[in-house]
């Protein structure tokens, strides 16, 4: 347990991702006023003049353990439920039949809520909290949504959730467990978010959408900084990566800029590939059309529910770091992401959420392209649990 007498944040204000623009930390606020995400700036100089990278060994087995790089300022305001520092499973037997030189998984579902989405929702959550806000909205697919639903009971705050009305039944139990007031709403999570911005003014809640706000991306950034950590201090030569909206692909983009400012890190960085369905492939179309935004895709239909997202206010930042990486973007048929999962749990033991078997289909057809070259060190990212998904998986497996 980390006895903590040293919390601090040298978070110093926000800035928009786009236009620049500068806001004072103390503001509630979601988009900046052009319409882009907003991002959290720290005095990186002062903490690597005061913080040795050997330090963390010594701290907590969480995302807290680089408080100074996270944006809440008093300790008081933190709620945790023990999230983060995941392990990196070895896929020795599959990165053989891959030619990969070492082959891991990072493995987001052992988090609380069994998902990624811990991370950015404990530290939003811990935010919102600070900031005096008593009542949180979301749009979801499911897991974010559960993740709201349980740091909201941690905190004292009321959370409504809005979700498909083909939610699989355990994602819409999960948050009314909690407490949190669920809506299930005829269309997908872009119709959910429409309801959400319509109650800002008649119900008074916060938007906490996936980058409409400005602290759940400091929340996922820390796959970043726990990646580097756990390599001793290097970073892979390609991370594949689920993107539905995408926070965590651009959080560690910025965790990596951070290392780098820090001096705990190279130049070197992984090339990124951004997988999702062929169902839904907003982010795959526009980058191999040259293009800074993405369309919304139409008809999205998959049951990585992750991935049915249709359209990302942060598009232009995923796109933006797939390139100045050298990375790529691939979609993989539904085909492709039964057969990826059924090799995982088979071949590994790791029953994967099909976003991260999405992953494993990527690698294999990236290899078989000639992209993904033999001898590289390859992440992806498991970023949930099977069991809420065990209608769908049923289904694409047959079981």
């Amino acid at each position: 347990m980390d006895v903590i007498e040293d919390w601090r944040s040298e978070a110093i204000d926000l800035g928009c991702t786009r236009c620049e623009r500068r806001y004072p930390l103390d503001q509630v606020l979601n988009l900046c006023a052009c319409g882009a995400p907003l991002s959290t700036a720290y005095d990186l100089n002062r903490i690597a003049r005061s913080l040795d990278r050997a330090e963390l060994a010594s701290r907590g087995s969480d995302l807290w353990r680089y408080r100074e790089m996270l944006p809440v300022r008093d300790l008081a305001h933190r709620v945790t439920l023990g999230e983060g520092w995941t392990p990196l499973v070895d896929l020795a037997r599959l990165g053989a039949q891959l030619g990969a030189d070492t082959l891991l998984l990072k493995d987001e579902s052992l988090n609380p809520t069994n998902s990624f989405k811990a991370r950015g929702m404990a530290v939003a959550v811990s935010r919102a909290t600070e900031l005096g806000l008593d009542h949180l909205a979301i749009p979801s697919a499911g897991n974010a949504g559960c993740a709201l639903a349980a740091y909201a009971a941690r905190a004292g705050l009321r959370a409504s959730v809005f979700v498909p009305d083909d939610t699989p039944r355990a994602f819409v139990d999960e948050c009314r467990a909690h407490g949190a007031e669920v809506e299930l709403v005829h269309g997908l999570i872009h119709d959910c978010a429409r309801m959400v911005l319509a109650g800002r003014e008649t119900r008074g809640w916060f938007d906490v959408s996936t980058l409409k706000e400005p602290y759940r991306l400091e929340g996922k950034k820390t796959l970043g900084y726990e990646l580097a950590e756990q390599l001793g201090w290097s970073l892979p030569d390609v991370v594949i990566y689920p993107t539905g909206g995408g926070t965590g692909l651009v959080g560690m983009w910025k965790a990596f800029a951070e290392l780098e400012s820090l001096g705990w890190i190279g130049p070197h960085r992984p090339r990124m590939v951004s997988v999702q369905a062929a169902g839904c492939a907003p982010i795959v179309r526009a980058f191999h059309a040259g293009l800074e935004r993405a369309e919304p895709w139409e008809n999205a239909r998959t049951f990585a529910l992750g991935l049915r997202v249709p359209s990302a206010v942060a598009d232009f930042l995923m796109l933006k770091a797939l390139r100045e990486s050298g990375g790529t973007a691939i979609a993989v048929s539904e085909e492709a992401i039964a057969e990826a999962g059924r090799e995982l749990a088979r071949i590994e033991g790791v029953f994967p959420s099909p976003e991260g078997a999405a992953c494993w289909a990527a690698a294999r057809a990236l290899q078989e392209s000639g992209w993904l070259r033999p001898g590289t060190r390859t992440v992806l990212f498991n970023t949930g649990g099977w069991y809420k998904y065990a209608d769908g998986w049923r289904e694409a497996l047959g079981l």
